[in-house]
């Protein structure tokens, strides 16, 4: 996978082993289980193609909902999106762009210097600005946290999920404090 190209589902990037019965919507028994995490899914995708094209986050969300199926039996590795939590999908993408600024100043202060923001693999980056925007919309940390780590795990294999662990919860921490 290179950097301009968006993996069509997690299982692209999956860790060995996984296969995509084990990942987020593609559950056999019941695809609509886990809504909000395979809207977050989609959030990771949508920001990361709105980085990538250029494009803003009404025409990329404009894609997502009329040129992929959202149905209780599809499944992210035909590249649809099953039964994803619409209202979330768009709510994390709009305020990850609209705040994007304020929250990469945050990210980019929990980083080692030796990695700024721009280096990381644009899909992490993504995943991140999903994540800082949950975590500043009020809903509980821990659960946020433990989303993201589930979507990060099906994107990454290496020791991405355990540096958005790490960074995610420096973020929870320096929110609260603020």
């Amino acid at each position: 996978m290179t950097s301009s190209t968006i993996p069509s589902s997690p299982k692209e990037t999956a860790a060995p082993g996984k296969t995509p019965k084990d990942m987020p919507g593609n559950e056999k028994k019941d695809p609509g289980a886990r809504s909000r995490t395979i809207a977050r899914v989609a959030a990771v995708q949508a920001l990361f193609q709105c980085e990538q094209s250029g494009q803003n986050a009404e025409t990329v969300l404009r894609e997502f909902t009329h040129h992929r199926r959202i149905a209780p039996n599809s499944h992210f590795d035909e590249g649809d999106i099953p039964q994803a939590d619409l209202k979330l999908l768009e709510e994390v993408v709009h305020v990850a762009t609209r705040e994007q600024e304020e929250n990469d100043r945050l990210l980019s202060s929990l980083l080692p210097e030796a990695w700024p923001l721009e280096r990381l693999d644009p899909v992490l980056r993504a995943l991140l600005r999903a994540a800082i925007a949950e975590l500043r919309s009020g809903r509980p940390p821990q659960v946020v946290i433990n989303e993201y780590m589930d979507v990060a795990h099906g994107f990454f294999s290496g020791e991405e999920p355990k540096m958005v662990n790490g960074i995610l919860d420096a973020a929870r921490r320096k929110l609260a404090a603020s």
